[in-house]
Formats: C-alpha cells, structure tokens, sequence
C-alpha cells in the first residue's frame, strides 16, 4: 500500500527503487570500477536504494563472491562522491555476488540465469533485474543473442521488469546504429531499452533546460532576432591514455560529436515540450536532430585536426603518432570542428559551431551563446573598443555554472564600456554538492525513468550528421597542431571568413 501523504505529483521526495538486481557485464573493466560501483556506493549511502538490492558481477575471471567484493571495496573507496561510512559498505557489500564466465559460454549464463531465479526466494526480488553493458560495443550482439537465449530479457517470463543500459558508442555509423537498434528492440521490449549518454547526467546539462523554461529571463532572446552564433566546445587536456585501438578506429567526430554534442545542441536549441514526459523531451530534441543542416561545401564548413608533441599545463607530451599502439601513418582525426546550421524558423541563419578536441590547454566543456551587438551605440568609438558580443555560458565542465558577460561603464571621468562578468557557480550556491553523472543516471534505470536517455531514432539521426562528414573526410590528412594550442589554425580561419572567432575557453 503506498503513503497516503504522499502527492504523486510531489518529486521532492526520493525516489527510492523496487527490489531489483543491477548485472554488470565487464564488471572489472574501467568504467565500472571508476563510475559503476562508486555510484552503487553513493546511492547506498543517500539511502536510494531498497534493501532487496543485489550487484551481479559478470566477467572472465576465475572469481569467487570474496575477490569481487574486494574488487568492489578498492573501486567504491577510491571513487566515492559521498564520506565513506563501513556500515553502509558491509551491508552493501553483503549483496555483491560474481559469475564468471566469457560472452559466448552458454553454461555461464545458464548460471546467470539461475543466480537471478534464486533471487526470488533469497532476496525477496519480484524478477527485477537491468543488464548493464560495461563491455566493448563488439560484444553487444553476442550478450544480447545469450540473454535472449536464456530468456532472461523476458519481463513476462522473469516475473518482474528487465531493462538493459547500453553504453556509446551505439554503432560506428548509421546502418551499423539500425541493425543494433533492431537487435536490442527485439531482444528487450523497446520502452526497456537505456541508451546511456552520461552528459545528460550532468546537472549542469539538466540545468540547461531550467535556464530556459523555468524563466521568463532567457526565452524571448532565444532565437535568431538576438542571437548572433553558438558555440559548444568540449576541449580535454589528456591525449588517448589506453584508448587506442578503439580511438584509432572512431576517431573525435564519432567518439564525442555524434552523441555528447549533438545531445547538447538538441537541448539548446529545442522548443519548450509540453511537458516533462520522456516521450515529450525526446520528441522536441528529434525535431532539432532532423532540422540540422551540415555545411554545403564540407571542406570549408569543417576541419580535422590531429595533435603533435607539444607542452600541456606544463609537461611534455607526445604526438599522437607517437603514442603507444597508433600506426605511424594513421589519419585518425583527434580534433574536429563543424559549422552546423538549424532549419527552423528560431534558428535560421544562425550557425552553431562545435568543436572537440583532445591535448588542448585544458579541459573544459561549455556552451556559448553570443548575442548580437547593440543594433546603435551612442558612444565614441574608443570608448568601446573593450567590449564584445553579450554572452550567456553554460559551463558543463569543469567549475560548473552559469556566466552571463555584458557591458558595463568603467569606473572614472569618461565614458569606457568594457565586458563585466556576473558568475553562478554550483559549488557555491548550493549546499549540497551535485551527484555524480552515472549516479543519477543507474537510478533512473532502477526506477524507470528514461527522460535523460536518447532513443533509436535520435541515435540514428545523430549519424545522419555525421556520416557525411566521415564520407567527405575520407582519404584526406588531418591538420596538425601542437599539443597545447587550441586546435588547428585552420579551426580559427573557417570562422574568421565569416567575421568570428572562437571563445576563449
């Protein structure tokens, strides 16, 4: 029976999970020790999580419950958000169990299978269980075709509801996407189905979305009356670490553009929804998504770059050739940057310019909207040599907030404007600090919540931009630049034709 003081329409209150079981294939890869299971961790501690709660580890290791909770303890103790608190740990941990096994060892997952029935009885799980695909995105078909096998994706024959979270890159172009779409779809009922983009985790990318629709500030400049361009910049500081076999085959344009990106142009530019309803955010983002316009002539609205040895934050660095397992005569591009156009009446005429780019100056992620210049300026000249376009940033990462820069007079006896900056950031308006991207995101999986996950047909309109990029960009170098610059030369020339510049970050 549920509380009767409480509203539905209350969301303040936490939104705690049925008994369920979260499996996490890979588990002793990278990213479930760095993000799954301190997010696990974190949930636990905020009192998230309900107490028939169990984490099934699944990888090729000859492991025992023992060595995985090890595994787990090392991992949650080095990533967690929250302040460490052993009772928390040993209640959790006391629900960690392990299968091991490889993807295509059909008695592995028989086991897999029977682990999660037991559930039922030991645990006091109703058949609810998400699969979370911590693996290389090669091995997606073969998990999907064992859990179908097995029927463990079937929320009829489970008895509870079974949900799978599927990590990006979702394909390396858009038949590749279609064919991985169809597959999952089949597999898992498709309202089942989490495709994982953990930018939109972010409360900074959440908050997108309150800046524009929860003020009346903001919306009536929205558009191409005042805006004069957008820029979205998502620059690391790092060069491939240990990604390079995956790295060398995508390249910057499919590992990022394709779904950091765009996701974040989508949000930017979309029309209010009318609701809050996941159905109703995915279908004003898919309108953006088909509306984007690539440039007309690809090698002047575009550029690839591909980073040499240089200088970052004072050490030395390689070039990507020379960066362990790269080919010597690899073209795989590590910075690109597009001039992106939207078809739409808010937008027309306004072009979005994205960039992404690894072994730059240092890591940030911001959105820029520049505002056009005061249409008459009743001052002389010098005296306003000093200011810019007025421009709202949205900083996603890192020192997330809020930065709204316009004019303002100079202290003294004359007349000089010059850019001020009025700064929100989150760590210092709030008291409490923001969860973790995956935090959030494994608990909207555990209560069903798919507003911040993309669906196929945004998936596969992403690689509608991209795919005639990569078409155009084939066969062709990538521009060098130095480690420690801001992208290739050629980056700045391809807005200086058209009288820009690129913020500086």
């Amino acid at each position: 029976m549920g509380n009767p003081l409480r509203s539905a329409q209350d969301r303040r209150l936490p939104r705690i999970p049925e008994p369920c079981a979260l499996v996490i294939f890979g588990v002793t890869g990278d990213l479930s020790r760095k993000k799954l299971i301190p997010a696990v961790y974190d949930l636990a501690n905020r009192g998230l999580l309900p107490p028939g709660f169990v984490v099934l580890g699944f990888a090729r290791r000859d492991w025992g419950d023992g060595d995985f909770e090890s595994l787990a303890y090392e991992a949650a103790k080095k990533g967690a958000r929250t302040p460490w608190r052993e009772d928390v740990w040993q209640r959790l941990a006391s629900q960690f169990q392990f299968v091991p096994g490889s993807f295509d060892d059909d008695a592995a997952f028989d086991h897999l299978a029977e682990t999660l029935d037991d559930l039922r009885e030991r645990n006091g799980i109703p058949g609810n269980a998400a699969f979370y695909f911590s693996i290389p995105p090669a091995a997606f078909p073969l998990v999907l075709n064992q859990l179908a096998r097995t029927g463990m994706a079937d929320n009829a024959k489970s008895g509870g509801w079974r949900r799978v979270v599927v990590e990006k890159p979702f394909g390396n172009d858009l038949q590749t996407a279609i064919s991985l779409n169809q597959l999952v779809d089949e597999v898992f009922t498709p309202g089942d189905v989490y495709r994982i983009d953990h930018y939109l985790g972010k409360e900074t990318v959440q908050n997108i979305l309150a800046l524009r629709f929860a003020n009346s500030l903001f919306e009536p400049v929205w558009n191409s009356k005042y805006v004069d361009s957008v820029q979205i910049t998502m620059a690391e500081d790092v060069g491939i670490g240990t990604r390079a076999a995956f790295y060398d085959a995508s390249g910057a344009a499919r590992d990022v553009l394709q779904n950091h990106l765009l996701q974040l142009l989508a949000l930017v530019a979309m029309e209010e929804p009318t609701s809050f309803d996941p159905d109703d955010v995915r279908a004003e983002k898919l309108k953006v998504l088909k509306a984007i316009a690539i440039p007309k002539d690809i090698s002047k609205g575009s550029v690839r770059g591909q980073y040499l040895p240089g200088w970052v934050a004072g050490e030395r660095a390689v070039g990507y050739l020379e960066e362990k397992n790269i080919p010597a005569n690899s073209t795989t591009e590590t910075y690109a940057a597009v001039r992106l156009g939207i078809q739409n009446r808010r937008w027309a005429e306004v072009p979005f310019y994205v960039r992404v780019g690894k072994r730059m100056p240092r890591r940030v992620t911001e959105i820029a909207i520049l505002f056009k210049k005061a249409p008459h300026l009743p001052f002389d000249p010098a005296d306003v040599e000093m200011l810019g376009h007025n421009q709202l940033v949205i900083r996603v990462q890192p020192d997330e907030g809020v930065v709204l820069k316009y004019g303002s007079k100079v202290p003294g006896t004359t007349m000089e404007v010059r850019d001020i900056a009025m700064d929100f950031q989150y760590g210092e308006a709030f008291t409490e600090s923001s969860p973790e991207a995956y935090e959030r995101l494994v608990l909207d999986v555990l209560v069903g919540d798919r507003t911040l996950f993309p669906d196929a047909a945004e998936i596969e309109q992403s690689w509608q931009v991209i795919d005639p990029l990569e078409a155009a960009w084939a066969n062709t170098k990538p521009e060098p630049y130095r480690s420690g610059e801001w992208g290739p030369r050629a980056s700045d020339e391809m807005l200086a034709r058209e009288g820009r510049a690129w913020r500086r970050a």
